[in-house]
């Protein structure tokens, strides 16, 4: 085996990633993007950029708090936004629109009170015409706005899924994170999420937080599967830049690896014994428990609509959104920018993605999930296989002892080593022209 890259280079949530995107010369329209794009198993995504506090580690787009009515205007700008979208893509809709799936995520869409989640789920029901309570629609949460009026609110408009942001039930961890909370308060918010009985509960766990060890991720393990959730997701801390965490002195590159790849292997191990399943790197789930997503949607292939200025939307040749900061004063003046838009009937942000690019995606968005990717499946979708494409990359893996040898020659599968590395692995997926891309973007 050649020597291993670093195991914690960049998550890799969507490609090409957002500081790969850029200001579309032509601003195309929407109804032209969408005209012959298949919409008949669609996703749906809102997007709510609002939180009460800004963690440590966090990169996402989203500001602290909604003074004078902010979150007001946004949700008129939303219902704006919604209304273009839905207008373009039944303009010259050759097959039904249809959504096969809905998330509202963030921020914390919980930020918004019980009447304001109505609207929400309005927006997405009477604008878009998702029927919420006929698909899976997975909600974020946090401990502090996970409270029994708005979930009552989630639970009525169809809600299946709460996921909630928990990362230690140490509270001096938690403070390390700079996220403070006390651990009785998010025992309270787990119950009020189970009385309100939507059928998948999914807890965020964090290793690799300053004064973590290995005894005080059990604790915060054991903590977490007291409630039998029926997700576990176990994130590896980064320090990115423009965040607090990022602006602070951390321990030595290496130090850290060793520290949190222990610890994801120590927290996978305990999972696997406690009867979870791996999915992915990061994704855990009961067995048993509900499989939370379409049957007939596949993020490979099938389209994505993103309402809210922090949210992307996919077709086959062009991903787009609007503009990306990490920063609290660009975040927020591009929050106010949208809340003033009037025209949203054209895409402004984005990339496109040629056949080369799709390729990629194909395979990193399929090998990262722990089942595997059918080489029958690329095949039937490309004309060609993986091994084709991609010889050189896939012999690299294979090298690092990141391929299961045992898989067949019908299926690409991580090794346990190779799911462990998700995160450099993903990377060695880009192509050269979304690395020089995501290179030269100047982080605001």
């Amino acid at each position: 085996m050649t020597n291993a890259p670093r195991p914690y280079e960049s998550y890799v949530y969507a490609y090409p990633h957002k500081t790969a995107y850029r200001p579309l010369a032509d601003h195309p329209a929407l109804r032209e993007l969408w005209a012959d794009e298949r919409k008949d198993a669609l996703s749906l995504y809102l997007h709510i950029p609002f939180c009460e506090v800004r963690c440590g580690f966090c990169n996402l787009f989203t500001r602290i708090g909604a003074p004078d009515e902010l979150t007001t205007r946004y949700l008129d700008a939303l219902d704006r936004q919604a209304t273009a979208v839905a207008d373009a893509l039944h303009a010259r809709a050759a097959t039904g629109v249809r959504f096969a799936a809905a998330a509202f995520g963030g921020g914390t869409p919980t930020f918004l009170d019980a009447g304001e989640l109505e609207r929400l789920c309005d927006i997405a029901e009477k604008r878009m015409g998702a029927d919420l309570r006929a698909v899976p629609l997975s909600v974020e949460t946090s401990p502090s706005t996970a409270t029994a009026d708005r979930l009552s609110v989630l639970a009525e408009r169809g809600a299946t899924r709460v996921s909630i942001g928990v990362q230690s039930f140490v509270e001096e961890e938690a403070k390390a994170a700079v996220r403070p909370q006390r651990r009785s308060e998010v025992e309270a918010a787990l119950g009020r999420i189970r009385d309100a009985r939507i059928p998948v509960l999914n807890i965020d766990l964090i290793y690799g937080i300053d004064g973590q060890t290995p005894e005080s991720w059990r604790l915060s393990l054991d903590a977490a599967l007291a409630w039998q959730p029926e997700e576990l997701y176990l994130y590896p801390l980064y320090a990115r830049p423009l965040t607090p965490l990022g602006r602070r002195a951390h321990p030595s590159e290496a130090g850290w690896d060793a520290q949190r790849l222990d610890l994801y292997r120590r927290g996978r191990d305990h999972l696997l014994a406690q009867g979870y399943e791996q999915v992915s790197m990061r994704m855990f789930r009961r067995s048993g428990a509900p499989r939370e997503g379409a049957d007939d949607y596949a993020c490979q292939t099938d389209g994505m609509i993103g309402l809210g200025c922090g949210a992307r939307s996919y077709t086959s040749d062009l991903h787009y959104s609007f503009d990306y900061a990490v920063g609290m004063r660009e975040i927020r003046s591009i929050i106010d920018a949208y809340t003033t838009t009037e025209d949203f009937s054209r895409a402004e942000v984005g990339r496109a993605v040629d056949a080369d690019e799709a390729r990629r995606r194909h395979l990193l968005q399929s090998l990262l999930q722990a089942e595997g990717m059918a080489v029958e499946d690329y095949r039937e979708r490309f004309g060609s296989r993986p091994a084709d494409d991609f010889p050189a990359e896939l012999d690299h893996f294979a090298d690092l002892g990141w391929l299961d040898t045992d898989a067949g020659p019908g299926l690409l599968r991580l090794s346990p080593t190779g799911l462990a590395y998700s995160d450099a692995l993903g990377p060695a997926l880009f192509s050269p022209a979304v690395r020089a891309a995501m290179a030269s973007y100047e982080a605001k």
